[in-house]
């Protein structure tokens, strides 16, 4: 995009106020430095990383902190060279403690789905070594530590020595010697890195030794008593020992760095694009901004946009509503003189511009710009007295070096074009050139005041008018756009507001009388029904405003209730099961007494139990052959005393399925009766041969519910299994994609009361049932 539609639009001072969010000098200079994306894919993602950015700004509270520049330690990297510094180590260390902290912010929201801001800021090899060696070395100020190395920690252990026995031998001297009132201070002191005594002036030759320095006054000499020369002169071998092994340290790390410099360099890299990303969060902060959608092509939707600059530098501004329909390519306002017209042009293309280059905007929701890969501005006095050109000639000079540019996927922004010459031939022009740049497919907002304009805006289909409002009985503007209708230029109001004396405006009212164009009246009713019709509009906007935070409300409220109702229903449940763990006793009991029957009936033998079921059909001949059984069947089961019918059959384990009244289960062929056999309808008493717990079978069919309306049909299935001491349960869930299975599955192995638990096999109906052994 041209740099001069940068200028005009205004966009560098918005890259000014988005540097100014930046914590680091790095940060401020990439923020600059932004320019405008011309790929679609590549404003998608830079939009997308600001929307996942605010998101975890908000979420995390993570604040960026400051953090020095490292490009010129980063280019350093790039070739051989001397160790790296104090400094310069130390700066490094402050980088990667920032990008570690950053890091750790980010990996705290892994199930957020935030892995693009990962895969920009964080996608480089950590340079673990570097982190632990600087760590090592350096302290929280940025010196080398004493236990950086064995040799320095011996040299500075004998440095510290060395001052000591230099404290205790000054101290006896001058006891010695009293010489305190020749001292001008009570301690030692270091010159040239050797221990002194701060000596006064009229005493220096009182006392044997050497004289290094002088105070600024020269009422201080700075004295070395010659029982300290051969003390000092260890304490300077020490520190060029002390010197050397810190060059050494520094120059380990400086290699571990250039080891690993894609890492380092990534992460310096990473945490300056997080510094700018952060940046933008804040100006969207700011400015009451967000990343808005952006389509390949189309027509601009801007929902209560506001001025990026004046929605930064003052509090309230008016928004307004920028749009085209479907098929319209060019949009011209009309109106009064200060009625934002010109603002309305700058809001829409410093947008477009903010838009593509990742920044938030302040618009609404909803809105969506297409792709502009150029912008191009005619806008204000383009007049050059250094190039001898008028306004009129500066316009077609520049439309003529930019025309063969314009296409498709151009705006077009074009302010009072034609004006600066005879307005009829003026309008005309601009008229064609709107025609041509709808043929281009080219985007364009235009304001004017030629009439001829006006007429063809509200006759062209591909062309939609607007007009700025004015306020009916003040005339003063209103900043707010009214479509599909033109505006008169209240040129007389304006001047007349400014002071214009009252002869000039009285004149000029005759000559537009006398010139019979004045419309005035008309456009004035225009702008006056637009008026109203907007105020009612605001009216259904701030209803619909109070019925969504009603609505909002009541789903709150909803949410709220139905968690309580939840809590309510959990705390039964668990109640529920306490109660039933505090019966497990009673139930083992009841199935120890059953277990103590059925080994009486195995103990009375086959004879007890033809005999007690052939008393308990009355010896009529009741009793029933597997083959008698046919499914559809009536039949009795004298142990229950019940009817039911027969719904399928077992050849295998001679059993038979019988519906008892919505309770189907497998009972034995043997324990079945006709249902019309006498005697069936009264047991007789005494042993009659119920049916062995072990063989009660029950069966519940689950297929087709929800996994919680299910395990619910389960679990009363299996507490009716259990209340009747049926041995076994047959659980039909079907087959499907196996996730009810894997729910009922899960379901038994907690159960308490489960033996054992398997699949069917094929003929009974494979992995679509599963069968239950009840302890």
């Amino acid at each position: 995009m041209e740099s001069r539609s940068f200028q005009v639009l205004e966009f560098p001072k918005i890259l000014g106020a988005l540097s100014g969010f930046a914590v680091s000098g790095a940060g401020a200079s990439a923020c600059l430095n932004l320019q405008p994306f011309k790929d679609i894919d590549r404003v998608r993602e830079a939009l997308g990383l600001l929307d996942q950015a605010a998101a975890w700004s908000v979420e995390s509270a993570f604040v960026m902190r400051a953090f020095p520049e490292l490009d010129g330690l980063i280019a350093y990297l790039e070739g051989p060279g001397a160790a790296l510094d104090q400094d310069a180590l130390f700066a490094l260390k402050q980088v990667l403690d920032v990008a570690r902290e950053a890091r750790e912010f980010l990996e705290r929201f892994t199930d957020r789905g935030w892995d693009a801001l990962g895969r920009t800021l964080f996608d480089y090899p950590w340079p673990a070594r570097t982190v632990s060696g600087i760590g090592r070395c350096l302290d929280a100020d940025g010196n080398i530590r004493d236990t950086s190395s064995p040799e320095l920690l011996a040299v500075r252990q004998e440095i510290r020595a060395i001052h000591q026995r230099c404290t205790k031998r000054v101290k006896d001297f001058v006891l010695a010697e009293s010489l305190g009132q020749a001292l001008q201070d009570e301690f030692m002191t270091i010159s040239s890195d050797r221990y002194v005594l701060p000596l006064k002036a009229n005493f220096k030759n009182k006392i044997k030794g050497i004289i290094h320095d002088y105070s600024q006054t020269g009422e201080t000499c700075y004295f070395e008593p010659m029982f300290l020369v051969e003390t000092n002169n260890r304490l300077q071998e020490l520190k060029r020992e002390e010197r050397e092994e810190e060059y050494k340290i520094l120059k380990f790390l400086t290699e571990l760095v250039r080891q690993e410099r894609d890492g380092v360099g990534g992460a310096y890299d990473g945490l300056v694009a997080l510094d700018v990303l952060m940046a933008k969060v804040a100006l969207g902060s700011a400015l009451g901004g967000r990343a808005i959608e952006v389509a390949p092509e189309g027509e601009p939707k801007l929902l209560r946009a506001r001025h990026p600059l004046l929605a930064l530098s003052e509090g309230s501004v008016q928004p307004v509503d920028i749009e085209l329909l479907d098929g319209q390519k060019a949009l011209i306002i009309s109106g009064g003189n200060a009625g934002g017209k010109t603002v309305c042009l700058k809001t829409l293309g410093l947008i477009a511009l903010m838009t593509f280059a990742g920044l938030p905007v302040p618009v609404a929701e909803g809105s969506v710009l297409p792709l502009w890969t150029d912008i191009f501005v005619i806008m204000g006095d383009e007049q050059s007295l250094e190039e001898n050109v008028s306004t009129f000639t500066a316009q077609i000079k520049y439309l003529r070096r930019v025309w063969d540019q314009v296409g498709g996927s151009t705006l077009f922004i074009l302010d009072e074009f034609g004006a600066g010459t005879d307005p009829t031939q003026g309008a005309a022009l601009a008229q064609a050139v709107v025609d041509s740049l709808v043929e281009r497919g080219t985007t364009s907002i235009i304001a004017t005041h030629f009439p001829a304009l006006k007429a063809y805006a509200m006759a062209a289909d591909s062309v939609r008018a607007a007009s700025v409002l004015f306020d009916p009985g003040t005339k003063r503007p209103l900043f707010r756009l009214a479509y599909d209708q033109v505006g008169a230029s209240i040129a007389l109001d304006v001047a007349r507001e400014h002071g214009l004396p009252a002869i000039i405006l009285e004149r000029a009212e005759r000559y537009l009388l006398l010139d019979g164009s004045d419309t005035s009246s008309v456009l004035d009713r225009l702008n006056e029904m637009a008026v109203r019709r907007e105020q009612e509009l605001d009216a259904v906007r701030a209803e619909r405003r109070r019925l969504e935070d009603k609505r909002d409300k009541l789903e709150a409220r909803f949410e709220k209730e139905r968690g309580k109702a939840l809590k309510d229903v959990q705390a039964q449940a668990q109640a529920i099961v306490r109660q039933w763990q505090a019966d497990k006793l009673g139930r083992k009991e009841t199935r120890r007494k059953l277990a103590e029957v059925r080994e009486k009936i195995e103990e009375l033998g086959s004879e007890v139990s033809a005999s007690s079921v052939a008393s308990a059909v009355g010896q009529s001949g009741g009793v029933l052959a597997f083959a008698d059984i046919v499914a559809g069947m009536a039949v009795s089961y004298p142990a229950w005393n019940k009817s039911g019918t027969v719904l399928e059959m077992n050849a295998r384990k001679k059993q038979a399925k019988v519906d008892f009244g919505g309770v189907a289960m497998w009972v034995g062929a043997e324990h079945l009766a006709r249902a019309d056999a006498p005697g069936t309808a009264s047991p007789r008493t005494g042993i009659s041969a119920p049916v062995p717990p072990s063989d009660l079978v029950v069966e519940v069919d689950i297929r087709g519910n929800r996994a919680d309306m299910a395990l619910s049909m389960l679990e009363r299935a299996m507490d009716d299994a259990l209340r009747k001491g049926a041995g076994r349960l047959e659980i039909v869930h079907g087959r499907g994609t196996g996730a009810l299975r894997r729910e009922v599955h899960d379901y038994l192995r907690q159960y308490p009361a489960v033996a054992d638990f398997s699949l069917a096999n094929e003929e009974r109906g494979g992995d679509g049932m599963t069968e239950v052994t009840l302890k």
